[in-house]
């Protein structure tokens, strides 16, 4: 095996962050539960985390491009080992919640494309549900351990798979009207009503 063949590509790369920060799901189920008010909760976002995230990162990739630890190696090059260690492990044990429900989330999508209205997984045994959780996610962990031309695959299909859905959730939007023969119904779209109420409630919508 070449050693292009152990790399993964900028697109490969560029695909699997397109599909990690976009989030679709985020996008539909936030505009649902919060109206035109999500709008302001992007332009948060996107101004307070995710461009000082990409700068972050770029920089201190770039900065240390010989370490193999990520996270671990940029700590530990400017911190020390001690701060490296916690840094490493905080960034693990977040993750554990996080991937252990990413196969009921599969299951959930799978449910919606055999029954189209959501109710295969809420019928289901919770025992018969908890197998077919843990099967999921042992064959991604299978996948994984395939080494990085498998999550190269992956990676591309998924984030191909992502950006044509989005753009076809995108074009769809805007056609419906016209492709049904239906007249849409007029958003009030005004700085009022995307204007949130910056209260508790409002703040404890950011993580979505």
């Amino acid at each position: 095996m070449g050693e292009d063949a152990k790399k993964i590509r900028w697109y490969n790369l560029a695909l699997m962050a397109f599909v990690s920060v976009w989030g679709f799901g985020n996008v539909v189920n936030n505009f649902a539960t919060q109206g035109l008010t999500v709008v302001v909760s992007w332009v948060l976002i996107i101004a307070l985390y995710f461009v000082p995230y990409a700068l972050m990162v770029g920089e201190l990739g770039s900065t240390f491009k010989d370490g193999k630890g990520g996270v671990r190696t940029w700590i530990k090059q400017t911190m020390g080992p001690t701060l490296a260690y916690f840094a490493g492990w905080t960034y693990w044990v977040v993750h554990v919640p996080y991937l252990a429900q990413k196969p009921q989330s599969v299951l959930i999508a799978l449910g919606w494309a055999v029954k189209q209205d959501g109710t295969l997984i809420k019928g289901m045994n919770t025992l018969v549900a908890q197998g077919l959780t843990l099967a999921v996610f042992l064959v991604f962990l299978w996948i994984a351990s395939r080494g990085v031309t498998s999550l190269k695959k992956i990676g591309t299909i998924a984030g191909t798979s992502v950006f044509v859905m989005s753009m076809l959730y995108i074009l769809l939007m805007v056609a419906a009207p016209a492709i049904r023969g239906i007249e849409p119904a007029t958003t009030n779209i005004t700085i009022k009503s995307m204007m949130p109420q910056f209260n508790f409630a409002y703040f404890t919508t950011l993580s979505m």
